[in-house]
């Protein structure tokens, strides 16, 4: 018998695939049949659990709570998590660092942080003078856990009533809190954080400890920082000894420094004080016939002149001095003597500055705040001006607000392309015309194109288009690989905030602080080296060892090629001479800077260098509301005139590299004259774009030429950025 030969390989898939698609087809079947008779059986039961009327809309309400509470917590937990991370294990040791800030001529300028002294507890101050505290600031202090529902209902309806805010919701937990770990920044983000903050303190500390580092931390006008410091400058005493009158001053102190300080507005102060006697009454800690001595027998401040601390300047030294400490630069000690490059003389001169130029033009501008931030050309911060007054707003505008650049990023998209395409020179034509990136075309200020110009003009004319070209041009085509050079070299320069990638990046669409663009600036003004600012200069211990000098244990990054310096501090010169920065001409000082505007004149900058010194100039509106039309020509580049002719007094003025008073001027107005010519041929038709850029590169030439070695060599070239063939 012959056997039966295997069925063919086809016939045997065909067969696998029919009993797969039978069993496929069987299996949801009686799956559909077995959801049907399970939703089948939940209706029938959810029947009898259904509710009408009043339960019915309970129930609805209680579900939408759930969910909406649910969702709520989300949130405010993905806000809080990045404020516990301020708090690691060793927290408190890093808050009780105590500094003493010396000037850069040795003169003790200021204090910060806490000397912890176990022989001043919290049971030293007079009983009044804590009360005073509790009954204006937080009544319900040792009842809540750190947020005081009650306290804040109670001040809404304070509030209300009056019309304006007459009293704080925030309870001394929650304002410890902001002091410990957060900025004075106004928003949903901070208070949401500040509230978890206060939770974790009260989990954290007693109700005594809270309450004494509050005492330690605040800010009570007068360069003071806490009650102890307080006391000596207001009174000349220490806080032991304070009389009940003197308390109630202080207690005033907390919420308004500013304008009831008593050596600035002692009517004011003492109308204060009376409402504080007032609230202890209210509050049971004190009758009426105890508080009377006081009331008739107001406090006196010690007669001294008005001072000026740079309160500004010494936050942000505190906050450098805090990370030297965490990164283990410091070593154990912590008790420390940091000698800074802090000029009081320019620090109050430029505080004066800014106040006079909001004062006479602030109105007509409708600009209510800005920032002033001078360094050395390493990097030394010589004066930081953070806002108009630290009393009313301890936020520092310099280090802590992110603002948009606009055109004073442009430098960072220039020495990008000079770095990039090493061909192109300042006086290489590009050409000003329309260009889109997806719906996004960017216009010029006066809404038209100028064709063919040079490089240096194109710049000193603050021309839009040609940043935008020449981010497309180093992407050889793709704009995003273009961008990617300029993110990457703006961060080597000194721009520590993440740069958002967008078509208009390279127009001044990022977000940048005043403090950060010097630096970047100082880049061009010391050769090429990276100077990230700083305030500790000298570190010494409490034993006078010095043990952390930025000058030996700090070494800089080269991050821009000689060549590339040279070029951009000719055409940023040309910004200055020719250009946008008219008034921040210096007579008989040889600058360099650009000019910056955003949309709809939100923010207008003037960032600008000399061989000596940098500064950087930014006016704005804390609520980001636009401005009446001015520019960073204006208003911000009168400004750096003033504040730098008088940092350069008596300075022995150095050379900015590649640009000296010898050639500068001449090599300029020749340059000019020639790239008009050339400019006009080409758009006249005279002259073909190939034959243009053939004279220009032989223009280039001729520069180079008389251009003298600049003292930085390019064997110091320790690290350069990404370079790619011109196309």
């Amino acid at each position: 018998m012959r056997s039966v030969p295997p069925p063919p390989l086809v016939t045997r898939i065909k067969r696998a695939a029919l009993a797969f698609d039978a069993w496929l087809n069987s299996f949801l079947f009686q799956s559909g049949r077995a959801i049907a008779a399970g939703w089948d059986s939940y209706s029938r039961k959810s029947r009898h659990l259904r509710a009408h009327g009043f339960p019915r809309v309970f129930l609805d309400l209680a579900s939408e709570t759930f969910t909406l509470g649910f969702v709520g917590g989300v949130v405010m937990l993905t806000f809080a998590l990045p404020a516990f991370r301020a708090t690691d294990s060793d927290w408190l040791r890093t808050q009780d660092l105590a500094v003493t800030f010396l000037d850069r001529y040795g003169q003790e300028v200021g204090r910060r942080g806490l000397r912890l002294d176990d022989s001043y507890k919290l049971s030293d101050f007079p009983d009044y003078l804590v009360k005073a505290v509790i009954a204006t600031e937080d009544r319900r202090f040792y009842e809540h856990w750190g947020i005081d529902p009650v306290g804040t209902m109670r001040a809404l309806m304070v509030n209300a009533r009056d019309g304006g805010v007459v009293q704080g919701g925030s309870s001394i937990t929650q304002q410890l809190a902001k002091n410990l770990f957060l900025t004075n920044e106004r928003s949903l983000e901070r208070k949401i954080k500040e509230a978890f903050l206060a939770a974790w303190l009260e989990f954290h500390l007693t109700k005594d400890e809270i309450l004494k580092l509050y005492l330690d931390r605040a800010y009570m006008g007068g360069g003071a920082h806490g009650v102890v410091a307080a006391a000596d400058y207001y009174f000349g005493k220490s806080a032991k000894d304070v009389t009940l009158a003197e308390a109630a001053m202080l207690a005033g102190l907390f919420k308004a420094p500013t304008r009831f300080a008593p050596h600035i507005n002692l009517p004011a102060a003492r109308s204060r004080a009376n409402d504080v006697l007032h609230n202890m009454v209210d509050a049971g800690f004190l009758t009426e016939g105890q508080i009377q001595t006081a009331r008739r027998n107001p406090a006196t401040p010690v007669n001294r002149a008005r001072e000026s601390t740079p309160d500004f300047y010494l936050d942000w030294a505190f906050e450098q001095v805090k990370q030297l400490a965490a990164e283990k630069k410091l070593g154990n000690d912590r008790v420390l003597i940091v000698k800074t490059p802090l000029d009081p003389g320019l620090q109050r001169h430029a505080e004066k500055t800014l106040e006079d130029m909001l004062r006479q033009h602030g109105r007509a501008y409708h600009a209510g705040q800005g920032a002033i931030v001078v360094t050395d050309v390493d990097g030394g911060v010589r004066t930081i001006v953070g806002g108009r007054d630290y009393g009313q707003s301890q936020f520092n505008r310099a280090t802590d607000a992110l603002r948009q650049p606009g055109s004073s990023f442009k430098p960072f998209v220039y020495a990008t392309a000079l770095t990039v395409l090493p061909k192109l020179r300042p006086n290489s034509i590009v050409v000003d015309r329309p260009i889109c990136l997806g719906n996004w075309c960017p216009q010029n200020y006066g809404r038209s194109f100028s064709g063919a110009v040079p490089l240096v003009s194109a710049l000193a004319r603050s021309i839009n288009s040609i940043p935008v070209h020449l981010s497309v041009e180093m992407g050889k085509g793709n704009a995003k690989v273009g961008r990617a050079f300029i993110i990457d070299m703006a961060k080597k320069m000194g721009l520590t905030h993440p740069l958002a990638d967008s078509s208009s990046l390279p127009i001044g669409a990022a977000e940048v602080t005043p403090i950060d663009m010097a630096a970047s600036y100082a880049v061009f003004a010391n050769g090429g080296k990276r100077a990230a600012p700083y305030a500790a200069w000298e570190v010494r211990n409490s034993s006078g060892d010095v043990i952390f000098r930025h000058e030996r244990d700090v070494v800089p990054e080269q991050v821009l090629q000689p060549r590339v310096v040279q070029d951009m501090n000719f055409m940023l010169n040309r910004v200055i001479e020719e250009g946008t920065g008219g008034r921040a001409r210096l007579d008989g000082i040889p600058a360099s800077g650009k000019t910056g505007t955003t949309n709809e004149y939100r923010d207008a900058w003037f960032v600008g260098f000399t061989g000596n010194l940098v500064a950087s100039v930014w006016y704005g509106n804390d609520n980001h509301s636009p401005m009446n039309n001015m520019t960073g020509g204006t208003l911000p580049a009168m400004t750096w005139h003033e504040v730098m002719l008088a940092a350069h007094q008596n300075l022995e003025l150095r050379p900015i590299p590649g640009l000296t008073p010898d050639n500068g001027a001449r090599v300029a107005s020749a340059n000019s004259l020639t790239d008009q010519a050339l400019s006009q041929s080409y758009a006249a038709g005279t002259l073909t774009r190939r034959s243009v850029k053939a004279l220009s590169q032989i223009g280039a030439l001729f520069q180079s030429a008389e251009r003298p070695s600049s003292s930085v060599s390019e064997a110091s070239v320790t690290a350069s950025p990404r370079r790619v063939a011109m196309p």
